[in-house]
């Protein structure tokens, strides 16, 4: 990919620096919330507000963000994939990823790609949760772009196996395989997973399907669960994810979603646009409170 391809030339700034969240829908967005505590925090001087993009027009809005004097951009839905063709240069962690999270102009003008989600998920698994990903026995549910985008880093902690289902085993084994000059990944599907109970035997288990936002779950082996198993939820709300009430229900003791996760993949873009990184645990607390 050209690194001409964007190049941008920022207008001079007469008030704070500006930062964006792009989606669509926007409304339930917490990005605005957390980088302005960021801010406040740090004592960096900058606005972040939320813009709600026309599904074919990413391209323009975010260039104009740019040539407007905007400095840096975080992307969700349904606009990660549109922000990784965007980008002019790509980071290690995005081509992995294979979406884009965040937007920054580098030192040469040029718009760079990073993914923070999958770091955001580790850093808080393993430094607020105090949860141990090296030698695990890691299942993950779901094989769509929110696992990619995760992947990387959790293979770096070194797990001890990393088991992918989904209902569909094409689907995860194709994800397995972008992977596969790194670390060897089990793909399965639900109905194998219940036909080899005797597999079934995980340390963590992390939720990353879409069923969570329709309130449904895929059947799993009664025996998957018991007290010494963590569970965590990449969803968050007021109340427990449905995955989260079926763990704690089939004797899980050691339960979380991901609230943490969008407060330290924040943080990691805040760091890539700052140079400072926001501590984290009073703002989980903060944003808890708000849910």
């Amino acid at each position: 990919m050209s690194l001409e391809k964007h190049v941008i030339k920022n207008k001079a700034l007469n008030s704070s620096d500006r930062y964006c969240v792009f989606g669509n829908p926007i409304k339930h967005s917490k990005s605005p919330l957390l980088h302005t505590l960021f801010a406040s925090q740090t004592n960096q001087d900058l606005a972040y507000t939320a813009q709600c993009v026309d599904i074919d027009n990413f391209s323009t809005a975010a260039t104009n963000f740019f040539k407007e004097g905007g400095k840096g951009l975080n992307i969700t839905v349904p606009f990660k994939h549109d922000a990784y063709t965007f980008a002019s240069s790509l980071t290690e962690r995005a081509i992995r990823a294979g979406a884009v999270n965040t937007l920054f102009i580098n030192e040469h003008n040029i718009v760079v790609g990073d993914n923070t989600d999958g770091i955001g998920l580790v850093e808080d698994i393993t430094l607020r949760l105090n949860w141990r990903l090296k030698d695990m026995r890691i299942l993950i549910m779901g094989a769509g772009g929110a696992v990619r985008g995760i992947l990387e880093p959790v293979i770096k902690e070194s797990p001890h196996s990393i088991t992918i289902v989904n209902r569909t085993k094409e689907k995860a084994q194709k994800l397995a395989n972008v992977f596969s000059d790194i670390f060897s990944i089990t793909a399965t599907s639900y109905p194998e997973l219940n036909n080899n109970e005797a597999s079934c035997d995980f340390d963590i288990i992390i939720n990353a399907s879409s069923a969570s936002l329709s309130g449904e779950l895929p059947t799993l082996p009664i025996n998957m669960i018991n007290k010494n198993t963590y569970c965590y939820d990449l969803m968050y709300a007021k109340e427990l994810t449905p995955f989260l009430l079926w763990a704690k229900a089939k004797g899980s003791s050691v339960i979380s979603d991901g609230l943490g996760m969008l407060v330290y993949q924040g943080a990691e873009s805040f760091l890539i646009w700052r140079g400072v990184k926001p501590k984290t645990a009073k703002v989980i607390r903060q944003l808890r409170g708000l849910l």
